[in-house]
């Protein structure tokens, strides 16, 4: 036995080589037939001895069993994302950023990466093992895709023993972006379109609709490849961000080559001109650059703002651009009742797909640019996603073209129309209005949210048109109606079982799912967990002061004044009743401060500390009731200062705030 199981390891450390060759690095050493032969005596010898097959062999990638359901994980570490600049002030403005909030700004370098169109993942893995691989979802909780993760063969299923506790990671994550290569995408729509199958718009529609399939097996036929970007490690080891990038290649990840390490944003500037014109030789779709400070003090120092890190930022190419005609120009109703125009266009092909409609955001941007129904204009896609009109081509204008004419009343409910003083948009203001009842019966159960599968765009223009939901509150009445529901047509018994209990699964969710559920003005998936955690329930939320709501971290007064009129109205202080009747959760699952030493406290942590790094300081701090903020002011209570502690010092000194060092936070938290 001892000799078959040497062989079987023999054989697993020789495909993984070859797989590392090929997949990752491009250069394979032994032709396929030859790996084929090495795969096949690795299957037969787990077939006669099943007992020895591990989760880590490479046979088995692809597994059997189906995924029915892609369970919520939530992050370690919120996967954020990214500010985005356009041009070279933006880039500078950027840098100066920076350097005003770190100690030591003329030790400031950047990473410089392009940023790949695809789906960001994240790998956990445990003492060399991948464990499990989580989409980025909202950005602090995603759902779990192992299975289909590990089909990808430029994913390790397990690294060498002696490089991972040569520097201590017994516990990491990697984040990568799942893509698929432009060839390899054209060759694979090619094979659908001959099995008469329907074809895919462009590579990362293809990626994100196959990452969440529940058939491994259908996934491993689909070319994903990854590249991964960032190491979440605890080793002190690893002191920069390039050091990170080096590791994981030794690690055996696939990394992108074309990355630099840039010492002052001239050099970033320069790479990101230099790529804006050679994208086009890239194999893979590429929308911009991503640039990073490079230490990673300097990061854990910078922090980050509710939606993106301080330390990042995205540089985005110039758009593509397209021409097309105007058909017509309509107006549609969002959830918050803004009235909005939109282009209806003479279908053009761009950037990977066929544009047919593009927004025009306000009467103010229609009359800026002159833009007439029939006009013949200039189309692009913002931050190469989003659909807009650059320009009217006025050489192309003729006796056909007519100026736009802003609505009195609303186009699907005929209110009359409101515009708030110092405002662009205009507003339906019934809250009875169909199309927002539609629009936050949408986002209630979209994904981020209430996840409700079943209950999307299309079952809910059915039922508010026959006026089975009015609100989102009779969404947990439905199971009352279900014989009605059947009836309907295109709805069977067992789909209407499956969303019934969908909408009952629904009360499991957390309360800061709930609260962004609640589709309140300026909070996100990252602001409703911020007010989950420093609120015990919805009743607290209601009655909290301004100043108890802007003293969290990274919350304005624009939060206050959204919570205080969305709570100011009785519709909505009923529709809460009603939730919290149908089981919904309103009360905060985040465990109590072990204790309230620093209660209140706000903290600014500079320099090197003895023991502790930034981060473990810092969940220490807020552990005990106190918070950590990046910037030195008046409202700051305490400086935690270490060696090298440079500026922020200096200032702190100047407005006299106290100073301590690591031994003082100790006998702060330790003093009764």
């Amino acid at each position: 036995m001892a000799n078959v199981k040497d062989n079987i390891e023999s054989l697993r450390s020789k495909i993984r080589k070859h797989e590392y060759q090929y997949y990752v690095l491009g250069e394979p050493l032994i032709a396929d037939f030859e790996f084929d032969q090495l795969y096949k005596s690795l299957e037969k010898l787990e077939q006669e001895n099943p007992n020895l097959i591990t989760p880590d062999s490479p046979t088995q990638r692809i597994g059997s069993d189906l995924t029915k359901e892609f369970r919520t994980i939530r992050h370690k570490v919120s996967m954020l994302s990214l500010s985005n600049t356009y041009n070279e002030d933006e880039l500078i403005a950027f840098d100066n950023r920076i350097k005003e909030n770190v100690d030591s700004p003329e030790e400031v370098s950047y990473v410089v990466e392009l940023k790949i169109d695809g789906v960001s993942a994240s790998l956990i893995y445990e003492d060399g093992k991948l464990k499990t691989a989580v989409t980025r979802g909202d950005g602090v909780s995603g759902e779990e895709i192992t299975n289909n993760v590990k089909t990808i063969k430029s994913v390790p299923l397990s690294i060498s023993e002696n490089k991972w506790k040569a520097i201590d990671l017994y516990q990491f994550e990697v984040r990568g972006e799942i893509f698929m290569e432009i060839d390899a995408f054209q060759e694979y729509n090619s094979e659908r379109e001959k099995r008469g199958e329907k074809t895919f718009a462009n590579p990362r529609n293809s990626t994100a609709g196959t990452i969440k399939m529940q058939d491994p097996k259908i996934v491993a036929e689909r070319p994903l490849d990854i590249f991964t970007y960032y190491l979440i490690a605890d080793s002190r080891n690893i002191q920069t961000h390039s050091e990170s990038l080096e590791l994981l290649a030794e690690l055996g990840f696939k990394v992108n080559k074309n990355y630099k390490l840039c010492n002052n944003i001239n050099e970033v500037v320069d790479y990101c001109n230099f790529w804006e014109n050679e994208r086009v030789k890239l194999p893979y779709e590429t929308d911009g650059v991503v640039i990073k400070v490079n230490s990673l003090d300097q990061q854990s120092e910078l922090g980050t703002i509710a939606k993106s890190p301080r330390w990042a930022v995205a540089y985005k190419f110039k758009p593509k651009q397209a021409t097309t005609r105007i058909k017509d120009i309509r107006w549609q109703v969002g959830r918050t009742g803004a009235v909005t125009p939109v282009a209806d266009l003479e279908p053009v092909l761009l950037a990977g797909s066929t544009i047919s409609h593009a927004t025009l955001h306000n009467m103010d941007e229609i009359r800026r640019k002159d833009i007439r129904l029939n006009d013949k204009v200039i189309i692009e896609k913002g931050g190469d996603v989003i659909p807009k009109i650059v320009k009217v081509i006025d050489e192309e204008r003729n006796e056909f073209s007519q100026k736009l004419q802003p609505p009195k009343v609303c186009p699907v409910c005929s209110s009359k129309l409101f515009q708030p003083d110092g405002e662009v948009a205009i507003y339906c203001q019934n809250p009875n209005c169909r199309a927002q009842i539609k629009g936050n019966l949408e986002h209630f159960s979209s994904r981020g949210a209430m996840d409700i599968e079943g209950m999307g765009k299309a079952i809910i223009d059915q039922f508010v048109e026959l006026e089975l939901l009015k609100n989102i509150a009779d969404i947990y009445n439905l199971k009352t109606k279900r014989d009605e529901l059947i009836s309907i047509e295109r709805l069977g018994e067992k789909s209407v079982d499956n969303l019934l209990n969908a909408i009952e699964e629904s009360k499991n969710k957390s309360f800061e799912k709930v609260l962004f559920a609640l589709g309140i003005r300026y909070i996100g998936a990252g602001v409703a967990q911020k007010l989950s955690d420093s609120f015990k329930n919805i009743d607290e939320i209601i009655n909290a002061d301004e100043e108890k709501v802007t003293s969290i971290h990274d919350i304005g007064q624009s939060v206050f004044y959204s919570l205080r009129q969305y709570f100011s109205i009785d519709q909505n202080l009923d529709l809460i009743k009603k939730l919290k009747l149908a089981g919904l959760n309103f009360e905060s699952s985040k465990v109590e401060k072990s204790g309230s030493k620093l209660d209140g406290l706000k903290f600014v942590i500079t320099g090197t500390l003895p023991t502790l790094s930034r981060e473990e300081a810092k969940s220490l701090i807020e552990s005990n009731g106190g918070s950590v903020v990046t910037t030195v002011s008046k409202n700051t209570n305490l400086l935690l200062a270490g060696e090298k502690a440079g500026s922020k010092l200096s200032k702190a000194e100047k407005l006299g705030i106290n100073i301590i060092d690591e031994s003082g936070l100790f006998k702060m938290i330790q003093n009764d």
